[in-house]
């Protein structure tokens, strides 16, 4: 099984070579048969990892040695341990659905084949980025996963602005980026390697100076807060929605804004030693939840709510992991990689029998028309709402367990207000889509239809998952199936977190949460499931309403504080700088040496007597030069 485990990455590299060369050639069903069937084949291998790693232990396998500079000795080398075999069970499952789907949504797009290439790619690139046994692998894993996004998310680059949102994500990704190589220097500074085993090993024997630990972890979560889209560096992820709708499910759902809990995730043994970066992740965590919850409240694009609840709900994961509880962050990544999948590719749906129509405003009633997409949709709604016995439910109530055991009452007060809004916008979003009356265009109307099968199979397999996917880690004084088997299978690399709470007080908890989502469920339907117009609250835009609309203009605020200054700077320098000075010297020399030919070129004019004259004259220096002292 070893000499396998290279081909996982390599297989979606490969499909993205034979796209990306020869693709333009080939029909749209090999390109698809091509790109789906390297995910699949990656995806069975991982399953077959799983059962080795789960009967032998962890398997390293090193390739060969990349890198070697005086003390620094890099590897090509994989770790497949509980956390990355996990991982790539969910990038590769999720990937391949999200392959097939696009089969159907972009069959007719005359760019199919470079669309295949870069899915490929980018699978590529984050199967490096968990599967890396080095902070180097991982690095490179990661710019690729950002490089991919660029193209992803500005595929359609001849509109405009589609590819000022690629480059906004390309730029605020550098960013991140930044603190995460700073964070990699000072680790090896620190501890002479970048070697996941060898670093986590030292720990327990090494002494360190105050703060070292708190800043590498700060830096390192840096890198996470531009891939995972946390404040400040959440603006991109909204605007990714440029790009077409399986892309967003790629990178919302299970593998690039994941990227920054699973770093944060995999270093736990350094933010362990660190209660203050871990108070940092936490904190950010809840701001960015709540923040990016209530500007979710009144989005009226479909993918641009999605987008929104993928910020709150990595916030929720950071909440978790700050709370010391890395495995229930990964559970939750792992029940939201099901049912955000699940919600943006039935968004995708939405859109493809809406003929392209975005705005919830101009839907309604879609349930009769589009029957399948409705009941996936209404899972995943009811899903991340935190429904009883569905994924979310299960995933979500455990990180609320442990904020209330470590954080206390106003921590898990705040984290379930996140929450609360996202039952609300969530079910504003399903209610306002699917029942009512129908109010777009007659064109539109009769546009009308469900998606063929290869789009709604995999929404159908993901609704399953987003049902069943809660019972992985189940709390332990509910006595369903196994319970908190997911924590138990991370043990060896994630810790249990402790959780010393009365079961009394973790049903009150579970209670009390449950029974808020189910009220927000059943009394938001009474406000938007009604037929004729939409609520005064949604179609006036003033005051409160417009502010949350208009998403309190950070991305304004951003503007003004930092674009437009660099923009007027730049053009400064590219006028003294760039045109007066560099140009002004390389024109200056030039025309110096155009003069200077024009004056030696009059000595040529074609008059033998000049000519004459010129050589005498030269006879005679000659003459003066050997005879005068």
């Amino acid at each position: 099984m070893n000499a396998l485990i290279p081909l996982i990455p390599f297989l979606p590299f490969a499909g993205f070579l034979i796209n990306g060369l020869f693709g333009k050639k080939m029909s749209k069903t090999a390109v698809g048969i091509t790109g789906s069937g390297a995910l699949l084949a990656s995806f069975l291998l991982s399953v077959a990892c799983f059962n080795q790693v789960a009967a032998s232990g962890p398997i390293h396998l090193s390739l060969y040695n990349f890198l070697t500079v005086d003390s620094l000795s890099v590897n090509f080398a994989f770790l497949i341990d509980q956390l990355s075999v996990w991982m790539m069970l969910i990038v590769t499952g999720i990937g391949f659905l999200i392959h097939v789907y696009s089969i159907g949504y972009m069959h007719d797009d005359e760019g199919f084949w470079k669309f295949f290439a870069y899915l490929n790619l980018f699978i590529f690139s984050m199967l490096l980025l968990i599967m890396g046994d080095n902070f180097l692998m991982l690095f490179f894993g990661w710019e690729g996963v950002g490089l991919c996004s660029y193209l992803l998310i500005g595929f359609w680059y001849t509109n405009t602005e589609y590819g000022k949102a690629a480059r906004k994500a390309f730029i605020m990704n550098r960013i991140g980026d930044l603190g995460l190589l700073l964070g990699i220097f000072l680790i090896f500074k620190t501890f002479g390697t970048l070697n996941f085993t060898e670093l986590f090993a030292q720990l327990p024997a090494i002494r360190l100076e105050a703060g070292v630990v708190t800043l590498i972890c700060i830096l390192l979560f840096v890198g996470a807060m531009g891939k995972s889209a946390q404040i400040p560096l959440y603006t991109w992820l909204p605007d990714a929605m440029a790009g077409p709708t399986p892309v967003s499910a790629l990178i919302h759902a299970a593998t690039m804004v994941t990227a920054g809990v699973y770093l944060v995730a995999r270093c736990n043994p350094l933010y362990s030693l660190s209660p203050d970066a871990m108070h940092v992740v936490a904190f950010v965590g809840l701001v960015t939840s709540i923040f990016a919850a209530v500007i979710g409240l009144r989005q009226n694009d479909i993918k641009k709510v999605l987008a929104y609840s993928t910020v709150s709900q990595l916030g929720l994961m950071f909440i978790g992991l700050g709370m010391g509880a890395y495995a229930s962050a990964i559970f939750h990544v792992t029940t939201h990689a099901f049912f955000k999948a699940l919600l943006f590719l039935a968004a995708g749906s939405v859109i493809h029998g809406m003929g392209g129509e975005q705005d919830i405003r101009n839907m309604g009633g879609l349930r009769k028309a589009m029957p399948v997409t409705f009941w996936v949709f209404l899972i995943g709604t009811f899903a991340i709402s935190g429904f009883p016995l569905l994924s979310g439910f299960f995933s979500k109530d455990e990180i609320f367990a442990y904020t209330y055991a470590h954080g206390g009452k106003w921590w898990w007060g705040f984290a379930g207000l996140g929450a609360f809004f996202t039952a609300i916008y969530m079910c504003r979003l399903l209610y306002v889509t699917f029942f009512g009356t129908f109010r777009g265009t007659d064109e539109q109307k009769h546009h009308l239809h469900e998606s063929p099968a290869v789009m709604t199979i995999p929404l159908v397999v993901l609704a399953v998952l987003s049902v069943a996917g809660g019972f992985l880690n189940t709390p332990h004084f509910m006595h369903l199936g196994s319970p908190q088997w997911l924590a138990h299978w991370f043990s060896s690399v994630i810790p249990m977190a402790e959780m010393h709470l009365p079961e009394s007080t973790e049903w009150s908890l579970m209670t009390f949460t449950t029974t808020l989502a189910v009220a927000v469920i059943g009394a938001l339907y009474f406000v938007y499931a009604r037929p004729g117009n939409l609520p005064v609250a949604d179609a006036a835009q003033g005051g409160l309403t417009r502010l949350i609309a208009n998403k309190f203009y950070v991305d304004e605020i951003y503007d003004f504080l930092f674009v437009r200054p660099l923009e007027k700077l730049s053009k400064i320098f590219h006028y003294y700088v760039d045109i007066q000075g560099i140009d002004g010297i390389v024109n200056g020399i030039g025309s110096g040496v155009q003069r200077i030919g024009a004056g030696f070129r009059k000595l040529q004019n074609g008059n033998i007597e000049y000519y004459l004259f010129g050589m005498v004259a030269g006879v005679i220096l000659i003459m003066l030069k050997m005879f005068l002292p």
